[in-house]
């Protein structure tokens, strides 16, 4: 029971932490290490909810979670288990559910970019006014980013056109930054429990958090090359229009947080960054080492 309480107490600190976390505006201050805190405590809860399950399991063994797990299957072939082998399947059950969700989401999002490349091969054009991206003729002023290992920036005709040289020079940056830094892969676990978990509002609340933080992170690596003026004021002439599905768009998410950040917040000291970072270390140490050891 030991490990029990040490996962259940983990899985409970996870789960308060995460709405605080989902709105605090400090990370905004630093996005990169914010992104990496909601990786590791997505990790630890997601861990967590599987450990917990398994130690309820597999708690007559009294032994690490494991070797237990090595006897409960000996036993499960002999057809000899306790009552409570339901919580040891629930726990392999939502790891799989987990796994599959991932790679559901994975292969689905990989679908819709693939058909998106071929319309581009035929539709975008080259322009020398947007080095390294594909225009597109279009009144409308949007950007874009379909990522993955061949990413592909796309910029509207209108965007060109609205917007100054530096102003297309941030916004390029900014979609770059997505391409180089695979802010879909970030994405990609927070999208997949959205679909596994559709109903639980906390969820969405931290998919959403997490994807304002890609985009901030984003700002800050265009803002670096291009200066901060340059991106604020080429996202104020972005409109409502929307990237299409699996693309990350330049103004698609909470463009006032991010315009209030340009605005000068502080960057957060970095004892601060790695105080945050070593608690979410500790937080998913107890899962790992309880389901490894």
């Amino acid at each position: 029971m030991n490990a029990a309480l040490h996962l259940a107490a983990t899985l409970a600190l996870c789960t308060a932490v995460a709405g605080p976390l989902a709105r605090a505006r400090w990370v905004w201050r630093a996005p990169r290490t914010g992104i990496v805190l909601w990786q590791l405590l997505g990790l630890a809860w997601a861990l967590s909810v599987v450990g917990l399950l398994l130690a309820l399991g597999l708690a007559p063994y009294d032994a690490p979670i494991p070797v237990a797990l090595g006897r409960w299957a000996e036993d499960a072939v002999r057809g000899a288990v306790t009552p409570l082998a339901v919580l040891v399947v629930l726990g392999l059950l939502s790891a799989l559910d987990l796994v599959i969700g991932l790679f559901w989401t994975w292969w689905s999002v990989l679908k819709v970019r693939r058909r998106h490349r071929d319309v581009l091969a035929l539709v975008a054009r080259r322009d020398d006014a947007a080095p390294g991206a594909l225009v597109l003729d279009h009144p409308h002023v949007v950007a874009y980013c379909v990522p993955g290992a061949r990413s592909a920036v796309v910029l509207s005709s209108g965007a060109l056109t609205a917007l100054t040289r530096d102003q297309v020079d941030a916004v390029l940056g900014h979609e770059h930054a997505h391409g180089r830094e695979r802010h879909d892969l970030v994405l990609l676990p927070f999208s997949a429990l959205c679909s596994v978990l559709p109903g639980v509002r906390l969820v969405r609340s931290v998919a959403r958090a997490v994807a304002l933080l890609v985009e901030m992170r984003a700002d800050e690596s265009a803002s670096l090359r291009h200066g901060a003026q340059s991106l604020a004021g080429a996202l104020r002439r972005f409109g409502s229009v929307r990237p299409p599905e699996g693309a990350l768009g330049a103004a698609d998410v909470a463009v006032e947080a991010r315009l209030d950040r340009l605005a000068g917040l502080p960057p957060l000291p970095a004892v601060l960054r790695w105080s945050a970072l070593a608690g979410a270390l500790v937080l998913l140490a107890t899962p790992v080492t309880f389901l490894v050891c």
